[in-house]
């Protein structure tokens, strides 16, 4: 997913309860049935959380909504998205953050391990 120079933040408000959740983005219900599932996550560190929507595409879907809010496309390849994940990715920025790393153990792929934990963090979206 490509970032907006300045991201948008949506109203977010979730009840849910076991098999079924209402959804409203800026107090605007999404139709019953449209989400077929949510992720919520939040870096504390960071200013909006993120909110991905699983959902069915009916035609004329509209998103309005304050979070900053990603449709997942369940029908996207996994390896699809994590190739355009890694071709994202600043190798001197992940070197870097990588050897400043506290879980650096001086084993002989101390530096591999650690870029793969820093690529994970990343993907979860903690720093």
């Amino acid at each position: 997913m490509t970032e907006p120079a300045e991201p948008s933040a949506y109203g977010v408000s979730i009840d849910a309860q076991p098999g079924q959740a209402a959804i409203r983005l800026n107090g605007e219900l999404i139709p019953s049935g449209q989400v077929t599932g949510y992720v919520l996550e939040h870096d504390v560190a960071a200013a909006l959380p993120t909110l991905i929507l699983h959902t069915r595409q009916p035609d004329h879907v509209q998103w309005q909504g304050l979070a900053r809010v990603a449709v997942a496309d369940p029908g996207q390849d996994a390896g699809q998205a994590v190739a355009a994940f890694l071709q994202g990715i600043d190798p001197g920025a992940l070197e870097r953050v990588a050897l400043e790393r506290d879980d650096l153990d001086g084993s002989s792929h101390e530096l591999t391990v650690a870029m793969l934990r820093q690529l994970a963090d990343w993907a979860l979206g903690r720093n």
